[in-house]
């Protein structure tokens, strides 16, 4: 699907929840554009607890992060082109902060991609949202050239994407399955989908109170 329009971004927030028992490297978030393919990248490494974020192709490492496996957890994860600072939240714990790449917007047609294996469930419904949107896949090229060693398989859900930052308050209200404002780029709850191969879509279920 090409896209009728291209879409500029200096600052961006993006949250989604995944669910997985993977214990290698595996990409959960991926935003490419002709001119880089790793615009924007949240990568988790084998090792407990490490994630590595890219931006502009420039990435920096945070460690120490509380994730365990066959859980539920609640990604969040922030970038400003002007100071080049990146930050992820998990559960809504934040990290610490981290320069990465600064001075340039993201610029150009844009493809994001969640995290693709030849089995993926996925939570909810999936993908088309004026930009285009693919599900469970890091991509080498735009668009394309998926290495499938570092695909994400697991469950995912509420991927939703702001173009500025939410405040703390909000950030622990998504993170907390509380009411949030859905995204402006992103909103979970107003893709257009279509499933191909071994897709299971299925309705959330409300966490008993």
């Amino acid at each position: 699907m090409k896209l009728p329009h291209i879409r500029l971004l200096n600052h961006f927030f993006t949250a989604f929840r995944s669910f997985t028992d993977l214990n290698r490297d595996h990409s959960l978030f991926s935003l490419a554009t002709p001119s880089a393919i790793n615009n924007f990248l949240i990568f988790k490494k084998a090792a407990n607890g490490l994630f590595e974020l890219w931006a502009r192709g420039k990435s920096s490492k945070v460690d120490g992060i509380a994730y365990k496996l066959n859980t539920w957890h609640s990604i969040c994860s922030t970038w400003d082109s002007t100071s080049g600072l990146m930050q992820l939240w998990v559960d809504g714990v934040p990290s610490s902060k981290k320069f990465t790449s600064s001075g340039s917007n993201i610029n150009g047609p844009i493809i994001i991609v969640l995290g693709l294996d030849p089995f993926v469930h996925v939570h909810g419904h999936v993908v088309h949202c004026g930009i285009r949107a693919f599900i469970f896949r890091e991509q080498d090229t735009h668009g394309g050239g998926i290495d499938i060693n570092q695909s994400f398989v697991g469950m995912m859900s509420d991927v939703h994407m702001w173009d500025y930052t939410l405040s703390r308050c909000k950030i622990q209200n998504y993170s907390n399955n509380r009411s949030f404002m859905p995204g402006n780029v992103l909103n979970w709850n107003a893709f257009e989908f279509q499933t191909v191969g071994r897709v299971l879509i299925e309705n959330k279920q409300e966490l008993c109170q």
